[in-house]
């Protein structure tokens, strides 16, 4: 059994180490990033993205950020607009290797979803890869076929959503107008 587990907001110091954890994951598939284009999606929403320390070593990470609803990042630019949006996207979850099997990916993901639901995000989108459509099925995701990923994604991509337990902004005046042709903005979001 883990004790030593902390999930926090990304710092300066873990690019090294995310960097490294995701071109591990995805790099044999052809879908790594790169360290600017990670750090483009943590910049867009810093509050929704997470570190995973496990005793005091960086073992995982989540991205997420605010984009439209069937929409989703190119993999092969950095974000250079930042969404207002009540869809969170989750872009990318990683445990190392050496920490999976321990439920750790759960319990970030339960970190994430109620940091959602707290800031007042409705839905939550992915694009699922590599055959990881069944752990994201098993955890409340839902497939949306009308919704088809570039090839850049890899072959078996799957757009999946989910609605926020407890989110949204119930109980606060909003103007729906604005919000439908601007969208709108949530109290973390920068830009």
């Amino acid at each position: 059994m883990i004790h030593d587990v902390r999930i926090r907001h990304i710092s300066e110091g873990d690019w090294d180490g995310i960097t490294a954890l995701e071109a591990g994951v995805y790099a044999k598939d052809g879908l790594s990033e790169g360290r600017a284009a990670l750090r483009s999606k943590a910049h867009a929403s810093p509050a929704t993205c997470f570190a995973l320390d496990v005793e005091r070593r960086l073992a995982g990470y989540l991205l997420a950020l605010p984009y439209p609803v069937s929409e989703y990042p190119d993999l092969n630019r950095a974000e250079g607009v930042v969404f207002h949006s009540r869809n969170l996207h989750l872009h990318d979850l990683v445990v190392a290797e050496e920490s999976r099997g321990r439920g750790l990916a759960k319990r970030l993901l339960r970190h994430f979803t109620g940091t959602a639901a707290a800031k007042g995000y409705e839905e939550i989108s992915l694009v699922a890869v590599s055959g990881s459509d069944t752990f994201w099925s098993a955890n409340g995701y839902t497939a949306r076929h009308e919704v088809a990923p570039p090839a850049g994604y890899g072959a078996d991509a799957v757009y999946m959503s989910r609605t926020v337990p407890g989110g949204g902004r119930t109980g606060k005046k909003t103007n729906l107008a604005h919000d439908l042709l601007y969208g709108a903005p949530l109290d973390d979001e920068v830009g």
